[in-house]
This record gives structure tokens, C-alpha cells and sequence, in this order.
């Protein structure tokens, strides 16, 4: 059957335009020029419009016991008071923030909101830097640069060692369960006691666009992480900029079931946010895309159905190999279903075809897939298609409001940006601030993008890798990393997690593998508890990597996007060396300095038995 011959179900989406101006200098400024309406001071005076308006709408829910914990727009905004009431009397303010260090639930919701309603910025912080770390030392390093003047944690006894080793024991803290020993602390439920005084109507009433509403810390991807400044104009204009582009989102509530962790700017802005500023109803999915962790999501499937989904690839993936197996899940997927969107990485062919088979099976339509592009210093949306994505990489156009400027750098174009939901730069760190922004003010976002059509403007963007990443052979051939990158994860999924590419001033292309051991375990018949090392040494693993990249090598077209040699990981990157950050995201430069050993096997004279050599012509040991 032609896939592409089934209808798209109707959605409404806004239009997207932009106009170029070539400059002189070989620099194009390209500027939205669709209108960007009017938004309020902040989110919470959304939130506040529709506590008035929809006052019994769900607004958040998260999983307690075997149900749902909802609270209604009018029950957040009245939990909301004594709260604020709380951070004032305990002398939080712009120098003594709110920190958070614990993952998604209501009393992270509410306190956040609460922090934003007086004007007290707060920083949500990864659990992972407390709960997978063994040094501490990015938490050790943010609480130094926050100078917090509370914490929270929901468990204290799960958090308790990561506080004890980096927070002063006068530091107030702040728990929804396990009281620790050893420090004084105060439960959550405390706190909505709080009697409400006038300086909480005072304190509100001073709030302006440019009050810091939150501090969001880079991945550290690159190196200790960055707090950046996020400020009210910044989240409320941005999700007027996605309302403008989604057009469906002003036609009835949204509904969401997401998990993006809210020390993230996807999960805790862009996502919470669309249910803030439309009137929506957002569902905490206590799933993740991991075996361990995804039959929740699909639990949590079959109570909600969303309206607007948005994951990342691996999530979809998940989806796709068991939404067959379970039909409640996949009937409420689809039922109201508007729009599918991703980020963070490119959606592999077969999860494209798994998706559509699974839509067109439960409602004999297509389901609209999408995609953008941002970062934590746009807040995040910056750039979308409205239309369905056919090319990988594909982000679209400008969003509503924003300007971009396109720098020749190399062989690539650089892109810049500027817009009110751009940062104004990193908190109490003017040299970093300084170095993100070039003489017009524009945000040096370290991202190249060329045009899907040269000949038209209006078909939008393509990713094309960070500008610092790309390297050369010691032939003087220059690596595209992110289009090798992206060709090595699709010839070998599902089979792969990422790759790390070799080859700088070396002889030729070469990549570290970190194997999905799960879905290695499945091709090979293996147990569940089988070892790693037996994993990546079974011969059927091995032999599906080998056909998958020796195809690829067949395809390529010279050393430039040909991967000679490949080897198999079975150790997981180290978040404390700074390998991989909490999101998942791989530091290419970090796994192959702590990991040279390896790198140097890879490119050896004579290769060992475990690595995988693949000429243009084939595979051969």
C-alpha cells in the first residue's frame, strides 16, 4: 500500500514566512515576518486567566498509588499563595534562589510556580547529578554558582547523601517524604499552611517581563554546566510564538502525557507551558524510554488520551515495537491525537513507517509528524515545519518574532539568533555571557544549517551539525560529523544507542558504538541478564552490526563518509568524566579522551579481533 496515498488528518497550523536580506559581507539576515501577538508579563498570569475562566479543568496529575493525583487550575493557584508566602518568610530572592533536586511531580510544579509568582528565580536541577553521580561535583559546582536559599527533595532519605555532601547544614530544606536524620527539614504539606499576607499581592504586583523566573543548567555537554537566565518574557512569549505556529492549541484545551524531565527546557517549559497558556491538562508520565521504565508509559496510555504528543526519537521507537501488543495504549494514542512532534535527534526511517502503520490501523489516517529546533537560551522553540517532515534534519522556519543571521564558517553557515525569548546570557558569569552573543547582539548558538531548497526560501532549514564538531583526516578531508553520525544510527538501528566518530588527523573514519544492549539481547536470544560483554561478543550481534555498516561502506563515497573500522562498547559513558549528561546526550570529544586506549585499537596497524573492518567492498575480520 502507497503510505503517502492515506489522507492526513486535518489539523490547524499557522503559516510560516520568512524574507532574506543578503548582505555584503557574505552574512544573510533572514527575519520571520509572521506576527507575534500579544502575550502577558509571565506564565503565571495565564495560569491566573484561566483559574478564573476554566476554574475546575485538570491542570497537572501525577501517578499515586493506582490513580491519578489531579489538581484544577483553581486548586494550583490556591496552593500556589501559601507557598509564596513560605519562600518570602524563609528570605528567598534573586541572590538566594529556590533549588530543586528532585524530578517531575505536583510539589516540584507548584513550588516552581509559586517561585515565579513572587518574583524568586528557582533551578531545577537533574536528580542524576544526586542519584547517579559519585562525586557530586556538577551539583557541588551549581549550588556554588546559585548560592541557593532552600532546597527541595521529595525523598529525604533518597536524596539525603547528595544534600549532606554539598549543602550547608543550615541550608533550609524542604521534603515531601523521609524527613532526614542528622539535619532539621520541613515536609511540603507544612508549607500550604502558610498564612497569606500582603506581601504576597506586593511581591506579585512587582514582577515585570524581565524578572528571572528560572535558572535552567546546560547539559554540561561540554564542560561544567551553565545556569541560564530564563526570564518571564522568555516563557511567556514563547509559547505565544508555538500557539501562533500550532494554530490548533486556541481551539480546544490541550491534553499531555509527557515525562521530559524539568530541569530540561523541553519538559519543563515548552511542554508544562503549552498546558499553562491554553488551558490544558498536563498528565506526569512516570514512564521513560527504557525497558525497565516504558510499560508505564503504556499503562499511563491507557487512561489519557493526548491531544499533542511530543518525544524524543528513542521514545517513539519504544512505541512503535509495542503498540501492536497493546491496543488500549494504542487506540488512546490516536483517538484525539492532533500532532506527533520530536527533538533532540532524527527520527530513524522505521519508526517514521512504524508510526503511520500504527495510525493507519487504529483510525485509517495519517497522523502529522513534525519537528523544530532550539535550545535552552531560545526558551526552547525557535524554529518549526507545519508541514510534515520528509527529509532528515529538516527544522523548518523561523518562528514568530525571531531574526537569524547566517555566517559563512568554513564550509558550513553558521547560524545566529535573536528574538525576546533569547537569553539575555548566564547567570552571574558575564565572561561566558559575553563570549554567546557577536556585535549585533545575535546568540552564537554554535549550530550550522543549510537550506532544504536554495532556489526556496519557504521550504525552510536543515540541521547541519555543530560548527565546532566537523574534523579532518590527516588527509586534509574534512568529516561532516553530524551526517556520518546520523548514517551510522540509521544503517544500524534499532540495534544502536550512539556512536562516537574517530579519525582526527588519522587515516580514516572510525566509530565507537554504545550498543542498545536490549534490543541486542532480543536479535541474539539471549537472556535478560546476560552480561554485556557476551552481548557485544555474541556472533549474531556482531553479524547484524557488520552487514548493517558494511551496506553503508557500500554506499559511501569516499574517506569522508566511509567508517572503516567500528567497535563495540559494552561499558555505559560516565556522567562524573562528563561522557554523556543526564538527557542522554553523548560528549564526543570527553569518551575519546578518557577512552584513547580504545581509540588508538580502533586505528591500529593491525586490528584485533574485536574490531569490526568494513572496506568499500564489504565486511572482513
Amino acid at each position: 500500500m502507497d503510505v503517502k496515498a492515506t489522507p492526513i488528518r486535518p489539523v490547524r497550523l499557522g503559516n510560516m514566512a520568512a524574507e532574506a536580506e543578503h548582505r555584503p559581507d557574505g552574512s544573510t539576515i533572514v527575519r520571520s515576518i509572521e506576527t507575534l501577538g500579544a502575550y502577558p508579563r509571565s506564565i503565571v498570569d495565564a495560569l491566573e486567566a484561566w483559574a478564573e475562566k476554566t476554574p475546575d479543568t485538570v491542570l497537572i496529575a501525577d501517578r499515586e498509588g493506582g490513580g491519578w493525583r489531579p489538581l484544577s487550575f483553581s486548586e494550583v493557584l490556591a496552593r500556589m499563595k501559601p507557598l509564596s508566602q513560605a519562600l518570602l518568610d524563609a528570605g528567598l530572592s534573586a541572590e538566594r534562589p529556590l533549588m530543586i533536586v528532585s524530578g517531575n511531580e505536583i510539589e516540584h510544579f507548584l513550588l516552581g510556580l509559586a517561585a515565579i509568582w513572587v518574583g524568586i528565580p528557582y533551578a531545577p536541577v537533574s536528580p542524576a547529578y544526586s542519584l547517579l553521580s559519585s562525586d557530586f561535583g556538577k551539583l557541588r559546582h551549581i549550588v556554588g554558582l546559585v548560592t541557593p536559599g532552600m532546597v527541595y527533595a521529595s525523598d529525604g532519605e533518597k536524596f539525603g547523601p547528595a544534600i549532606a555532601a554539598t549543602f550547608a547544614p543550615d541550608m533550609p530544606l524542604i521534603v515531601r517524604t523521609n524527613l532526614p536524620a542528622g539535619r532539621p527539614a520541613r515536609l511540603f504539606d507544612d508549607l500550604l499552611t502558610t498564612p497569606v499576607t500582603s506581601a504576597v499581592a506586593a511581591a506579585h504586583d512587582a514582577i515585570t517581563p524581565d524578572t528571572v523566573a528560572k535558572v535552567l543548567f546546560t547539559s554540561g555537554s561540554t564542560g561544567l554546566p551553565k545556569g541560564v537566565i530564563t526570564t518571564n518574557r522568555m516563557m511567556a512569549c514563547n509559547q505565544e510564538m508555538i500557539r501562533t505556529a500550532l494554530a490548533f492549541l486556541r481551539d480546544e484545551p490541550p491534553v499531555l502525557l509527557d515525562w521530559m524531565p524539568w530541569n530540561h527546557v523541553a519538559g519543563g517549559s515548552h511542554n508544562t507551558g503549552i498546558a499553562i497558556y491554553n488551558g490544558g491538562s498536563f498528565y506526569i508520565d512516570d514512564g521513560q524510554p527504557t525497558p525497565a521504565r516504558f510499560g508505564a508509559t503504556l499503562r499511563n496510555l491507557e487512561d489519557v488520551q493526548p491531544t499533542f504528543f511530543t518525544n524524543v526519537p528513542k521514545a517513539y521507537e519504544c512505541l512503535v515495537a509495542a503498540l501492536d501488543d497493546h491496543p488500549k495504549a494504542r487506540r488512546n494514542l490516536f483517538a484525539r491525537l492532533k500532532l506527533l512532534q520530536y527533538a533532540g535527534a532524527g527520527l530513524s526511517q522505521h519508526v517514521f513507517d512504524g508510526l503511520d502503520r500504527a495510525a493507519r490501523a487504529e483510525t485509517g489516517e495519517r497522523v502529522m509528524i513534525i519537528t523544530g529546533y532550539g535550545s535552552t537560551e531560545t526558551a526552547p522553540f525557535a524554529f518549526t515545519t507545519t508541514w510534515p517532515v520528509e527529509q532528515a534534519g529538516h527544522i523548518g522556519l523561523p518562528a514568530a518574532g525571531m531574526t537569524i543571521k547566517l555566517v559563512p564558517n568554513g564550509d558550513k553557515t553558521e547560524l545566529r539568533l535573536k528574538g525576546p525569548n533569547v537569553t539575555p546570557g548566564y547567570w552571574r558569569d558575564p565572561v561566558k555571557t559575553s563570549e554567546a552573543f557577536d556585535e549585533e547582539g545575535f546568540y552564537r548558538i554554535g549550530d550550522a544549517v543549510r537550506y532544504a531548497d536554495p532556489e526556496d526560501l519557504s521550504r525552510g532549514f536543515v540541521f547541519d551539525g555543530r560548527v565546532a564538531e566537523d574534523f579532518k583526516l590527516s588527509t586534509g578531508t574534512w568529516v561532516n560529523f553530524a551526517a556520518v553520525r546520523s548514517a551510522v544510527i540509521g544503517a544500524c538501528a534499532p540495534l544502536i544507542r550512539d556512536c562516537v566518530l574517530t579519525g582526527l588527523d588519522l587515516n580514516f573514519v572510525g566509530a565507537m558504538i554504545f550498543p542498545d544492549l536490549e534490543a541486542c539481547k532480543r536479535q541474539a536470544g539471549l537472556a535478560a541478564d546476560a552480561e554485556p560483554e557476551a552481548v557485544i561478543a555474541h556472533p549474531l550481534v556482531r553479524a547484524k552490526f557488520a552487514m548493517a555498516l558494511a551496506e553503508l561502506a557500500e554506499r559511501s563515497t569516499g574517506s569522508s563518509n566511509h567508517v572503516a573500522r567500528a567497535l563495540l562498547l559494552a561499558g555505559l559513558p560516565d556522567i562524573d568524566r562528563g561522557e554523556i549528561t543526564d538527557k542522554g546526550s553523548i560528549n564526543q570529544r570527553a569518551v575519546r579522551a578518557h577512552r584513547a586506549d580504545l581509540v588508538a585499537a580502533l586505528h591500529a596497524d593491525a586490528p584485533g579481533p574485536s574490531i569490526l573492518v568494513l572496506d568499500r567492498k564489504g565486511f572482513h575480520q
